[in-house]
């Protein structure tokens, strides 16, 4: 694959991924967690930094990952810190999409092509390396079983899975319950990963909407928040057409 480490939304995405079926797992809440992914990734990289409920960019060069770029650039052009819940309740559904072709031209996964009910068409997509998934999962099934304090990546991990409802996916029933409890307080571990898996949290929850204010900077807010409300999960995902918008059947 020509890297030695893969980005927080690849595994992330990698981790939803039901290798049985080839879909995946909480598809409406999983953009929001891809979208805090990308900025946690992008913390890491030095380019962006906490402001309190905010996000700062700290640094402008782009990275060298054309999907993280993108929100970079974005994050950029605000020209302020902007809050955490209106960036990931922004209107940029469709990351699930995005990365899964990015897995795809990187040869993480192969599309599967077919149809539901015998007239839809459908993409299902499939890990190429099993292995890759493995140790995705052993890395948190280790800071759960130890209780060893993970390294911030896999903290930031463990706290979006949480965020977006991987857990009852990764660890189901009743005798995963302990598991759960464990991957949801892992999330104190990485501030960075803790502030946007909240903020994903929140806009699941309708908390994204605030009133409307009167400076340029709390009217733009405002306006983010409306959209977070608007397209919080739930709202069904419609069939669209071209290879990779109709992909996923879920």
């Amino acid at each position: 694959m020509g890297r030695s480490r893969r980005t927080i939304p690849e595994e992330l995405l990698l981790l939803a991924l039901d290798p049985a079926t080839g879909t995946t797992a909480q598809p409406q809440s999983l953009d929001l967690g891809l979208a805090g992914a990308q900025l946690v990734e992008l913390a890491l990289a030095g380019r962006i930094a906490p402001d309190g409920d905010r996000i700062a960019v700290v640094m402008a060069r782009p990275t060298g990952d054309p999907t993280l770029d993108s929100a970079l650039e974005l994050l950029r052009r605000r020209g302020s810190p902007v809050r955490a819940v209106h960036w990931i309740g922004g209107p940029r559904l469709g990351l699930r999409q995005i990365y899964l072709a990015h897995l795809e031209r990187c040869g993480m996964v192969h599309a599967v092509s077919g149809q539901m009910c015998g007239v839809l068409p459908t993409t299902r997509y499939q890990a190429t390396d099993t292995a890759i998934s493995r140790d995705i999962r052993a890395r948190l099934d280790s800071a759960i079983r130890t209780g060893v304090p993970p390294d911030p990546r896999t903290a930031a991990l463990a706290a979006l899975a949480h965020a977006v409802g991987l857990g009852k996916h990764l660890y189901p029933g009743n005798e995963g319950r302990s598991s759960r409890s464990r991957l949801r307080d892992l999330i104190r571990h990485d501030p960075m990963g803790g502030l946007v898996a909240h903020a994903v949290m929140d806009v699941q929850n309708g908390v994204g909407a605030q009133p409307r204010r009167s400076s340029a900077n709390g009217t733009g807010a405002a306006a983010a928040g409306t959209r977070a409300t608007a397209t919080a999960p739930g709202v069904p995902m419609q069939p669209h057409r071209g290879s990779m918008a109709r992909a996923v059947a879920h």
